[in-house]
């Protein structure tokens, strides 16, 4: 890989590639402690939020890789400066979004600029840091990924109760402007002196199904899984997605260059480990969906307490990460990964166990520091599992892969997770409601009742002191609005936490099946024989002047 002739420092560089990749991971998770603010600013619900959060987290999986391949021929340096430009403007654009659409739009073109930026940072620590050097300086830079995913609700929930939620964008631009400057002086070019095929009809196929596949998982409640408009069904949107990812694969198996190099899955450690890559996303967007709902809406507390309840987590992610990934080298992700899972699994199951309405924020810290120590324990192990063996003509696709399952995992989570909630508390919330309207007058039993059902089936709004955006009947005297309004708090805390809870099984059920799956790996860590020759090659090459 050639450099281009200039003098340069790699780590100054690599703090300005930390810094986007900050911003990437930041936006991940940020928006996530908005949601009860952003619902009831824009007039949406579950579902449009889960747009705008499912809005980045698609376009910057489905992505990745073209992207990757796109900064073959263009030059990493270049792409990743024009991918950090969108991303800075698309802040912009998310900040003085005025409807659901207008910020699901920008969060979109956010993910086209994350996508641009994220897999020309890898190729240009691969370029400028030697060998013996190069496994600290992806360690650094997965460190600042982990801190960046799990800090997001600490750092949102203080920025959204001192401005309002457009500062979790605005922040994104000094910093964007700051990288940009720092990025045209520190950061080299780095070119392997091959050019590459860009494969147009993979990305077209793979995109349309992913789109169509978290579309449908999306909006599967609010249309009761039937019928879209005309002959258009939730179903068909399904098989459509499945029919265009087999397509694709297919595409891929006939192309001599293709954007997902298929004999990559024919190493059991990289496929295993990738699969527990989507599986840690998968968790840690679909958990932040229901603790946030639950520390805003259910528990009352403000987006800064909310942010600071999920302190605990952040500290444990960040002292255990980097001490895994040091570990990895010794004993093998084996061990890791299957303890890191089970210990994430075990916080899970905590929080959704916790005492309800009545929890407070130090009944979180115990079940948080058991998430943070298992996830810490998972994100270094799976990344080194999953390349150590992978020959170095394929290294390069094999990080694509690798950051598009992770981001993947994130978009299903949310999806999913969003759709399992939407779906129990349809049914909690109406169960909950008949029970409870015994209590007000006749008159006011069938409003109250309909009010619910309504919220569940149209989208519900969320936010402290809203619950689902059922109201009192206009008129009422105020001594029986103020009635109304706590039955409307108690009906909501008594659908919504066995609703939370079987979500939360289902996200603790994923990390178990993940932990099963670590136990394929092999126990040795040492590299296999096979690859050493390759990667020295590969590492030769990188340092041809």
């Amino acid at each position: 890989m050639k450099i281009r002739k200039s003098t340069y420092r790699p780590w100054p560089a690599l703090a300005v590639l930390c810094l986007a990749n900050f911003l990437i991971l930041l936006d991940t998770s940020v928006v996530n402690t908005a949601a009860p603010d952003l619902m009831r600013s824009l007039n949406t619900g579950i579902d449009g939020f889960l747009w705008i959060l499912n809005g980045y987290l698609l376009a910057l999986g489905s992505l990745l890789v073209a992207f990757a391949r796109l900064g073959d021929r263009c030059g990493p340096r270049r792409i990743f400066l024009v991918g950090l430009v969108t991303f800075t403007v698309a802040s912009v654009l998310c900040g003085i979004g005025q409807s659901s659409g207008q910020v699901v739009a920008a969060r979109v073109l956010q993910g086209i600029g994350a996508a641009a930026m994220l897999p020309q940072a890898l190729t240009i620590i691969a370029g400028i840091f030697p060998a013996r050097r190069r496994g600290a300086a992806f360690g650094v830079f997965a460190a600042v990924a982990g801190i960046a995913a799990v800090s997001g609700p600490t750092l949102g929930g203080l920025l959204i109760t001192a401005q309002g939620w457009q500062w979790i964008f605005f922040l994104n631009v000094p910093i964007g402007l700051a990288g940009l400057l720092f990025g045209l002086r520190l950061v080299p070019e780095v070119r392997n002196g091959a050019r590459h095929r860009f494969d147009a009809g993979g990305m077209v196929l793979a995109t349309a199904g992913l789109v169509l596949m978290v579309y449908s998982l999306v909006e599967g409640e609010r249309y009761r899984w039937g019928t879209v408009a005309g002959w258009l069904t939730i179903p068909r949107l399904l098989i459509a997605s499945a029919v265009l990812l087999t397509a694709f694969v297919l595409w891929e198996r006939r192309q001599p260059e293709p954007l997902l190099p298929l004999a990559l899955f024919g190493n059991r450690a990289f496929t295993v480990a990738t699969s527990i890559t989507m599986i840690t996303s998968f968790a840690l967007y679909g958990f932040l969906l229901v603790f946030v709902i639950e520390t805003q809406t259910l528990l009352g507390m403000s987006p800064a307490m909310s942010g600071v309840t999920a302190l605990p987590w952040t500290l444990a992610l960040s002292a255990v990460a980097p001490v895994t990934g040091r570990l990895t080298d010794r004993v093998g992700g084996r061990p890791l990964l299957v303890g890191g899972l089970l210990f994430y699994a075990l916080g899970v199951i905590g929080v959704a166990t916790l005492p309800g309405a009545h929890a407070t924020a130090a009944d979180f810290i115990l079940p948080l520091i058991a998430l943070g120590i298992g996830m810490g324990a998972a994100i270094a192990p799976a990344t080194t599992e999953a390349l150590r063996d992978v020959p170095g003509p394929l290294a390069a696709s094999a990080s694509g892969v690798l950051n598009t399952a992770r981001q993947l995992g994130g978009a299903l989570g949310a999806a999913v997770t969003g759709a399992v909630l939407q779906s129990r508390l349809a049914t909690t919330l109406a169960a909950a409601a008949q029970h409870n309207a015994g209590q007000l007058p006749p008159g006011q039993r069938a409003p109250f009742v309909a009010g619910f059902i309504g919220a569940a089936q149209h989208g519900l709004q969320l936010g402290a002191g809203q619950h689902a955006g059922v109201q009192p009947p206009p008129g009422l005297p105020d001594d029986q609005a103020d009635h109304f309004g706590r039955l409307v708090t108690d009906t909501f805390a008594d659908a919504f936490l066995p609703a939370a809870r079987t979500t939360l099984f289902v996200v603790a059920g994923v990390l178990l099946a993940g932990a099963l799956l670590a136990m394929l790996l092999r126990p040795s860590h040492t590299r296999s024989p096979e690859t050493e020759p390759e990667q020295a090659t590969a590492d030769a090459a990188r340092h041809t002047p």
